[in-house]
C-alpha cells in the first residue's frame, strides 16, 4: 500500500485515526477495551510501544464465524509492538485455540517494488499470495464510496498534496525524488485449522485486504487531523481514548444494571 507522504509524517498518524474512528463508528454490540499501553525494551523490532487490547466484536464478524463460537468468545484480543518503521500485531480469541492472525508490517520509503522485505524462505514464497492495494484504484461498493474519503478527489489543506491521479504511482517513478512516497509492506500469517472452513477462511482474508484499503484511504483523507502532532500529542491523543473507551464501557454496565 502507497501514500504519497513521508515515513515521519505517517508515523503521527495512529491515535488521530484511532480517536476520529472512535467518534464516528460506535455501536451497539461493539467496543474496546485498552489493558496495557507502555514503552518495551527489546522485543519485536526492537524497542518501541506495546498495547494490548480487548475488542468486543459482537454483530461485526460473519455470521458463519458467530455459529461455531460460543457468545463469550465474541471478543478478540490483540497485541501490538510499535517500533516503526516496523510493526507485528496480533489477533487471538481466547475461546478459539486454532484462530490467530499474525500481521508484520515493514514501511518503506518507496512506492512497493521491493521483492522480498520480510527475509522469506522458498517455502514460504511458494505458499505466499501478493496482493497490491492502490488507495485510488482498487473498487469500492456503492455503498461504502464517500465523497470525503475519495483520494481522487481530496487535497490537504496542510499539505496542499492531493487530489491523487488514476496513475500516482507510475508518475512517482518516473519523476523519482520529486515528491515524497510510502509503503506498507504487510505479512498477514493466518492460522485456522477447522475442517471445512478453507473457502470461507480465504474470503475473510480477502475481506482484511479491503479492510487495510479503506483505512489507508483514511490515512489519507484525514492527514490534516494529525499533520504536525508532536510524540507528546500523540500521548495524550491516546490517553484521551483509552479514557473515553473506559466511560463507554462504564456507561454500558450502568444501563444493564437499569435492567
Amino acid at each position: 500500500m502507497n501514500l504519497n507522504m513521508s515515513l515521519l509524517l505517517y508515523c503521527h498518524r495512529p491515535a488521530a485515526l484511532q480517536k476520529k474512528s472512535r467518534e464516528e463508528s460506535c455501536g451497539e454490540g461493539s467496543g474496546v477495551e485498552i489493558l496495557e499501553n507502555k514503552p518495551y525494551e527489546d522485543g519485536p523490532g526492537g524497542s518501541g510501544q506495546y498495547t494490548h487490547k480487548v475488542y468486543h466484536i459482537g454483530k461485526h464478524i460473519p455470521s458463519w464465524f458467530c455459529a461455531i463460537l460460543p457468545q463469550a468468545a465474541l471478543r478478540v484480543e490483540e497485541e501490538s509492538w510499535n517500533a516503526y518503521p516496523y510493526t507485528r500485531t496480533r489477533y487471538t480469541c481466547p475461546f478459539v485455540e486454532k484462530f490467530s492472525i499474525d500481521i508484520e508490517t515493514y514501511y518503506k520509503p518507496d512506492t512497493g517494488n521491493q521483492a522480498d522485505v520480510f527475509n522469506l524462505s522458498s517455502a514460504e514464497k511458494r505458499q505466499r499470495t501478493v496482493d497490491p492495494i492502490d488507495i485510488v484504484k482498487d473498487y469500492i461498493p456503492p455503498h461504502e464510496y464517500l465523497v470525503e474519503e475519495d483520494p481522487k478527489l481530496y487535497q490537504s489543506i496542510k499539505t496542499r498534496r492531493g487530489p491523487l491521479s488514476e496513475d500516482w504511482i507510475e508518475e512517482i517513478n518516473h519523476n523519482p525524488g520529486q515528491t515524497v512516497v510510502m509503503c506498507a509492506y504487510k505479512l498477514c500469517k493466518v492460522e485456522f485449522r477447522y475442517w471445512g472452513m478453507q473457502s470461507k477462511i480465504e474470503r475473510f482474508i480477502h475481506d482484511v485486504g479491503k479492510y487495510l484499503g479503506s483505512a489507508h484511504r483514511q490515512a489519507w483523507c484525514w492527514q490534516d487531523e494529525w499533520y504536525g502532532l508532536t510524540i507528546e500529542d500523540i500521548r495524550q491523543l491516546e490517553l484521551e481514548t483509552q479514557l473515553a473507551l473506559m466511560q463507554q464501557k462504564a456507561n454500558v454496565f450502568q444501563f444493564d444494571l437499569m435492567w
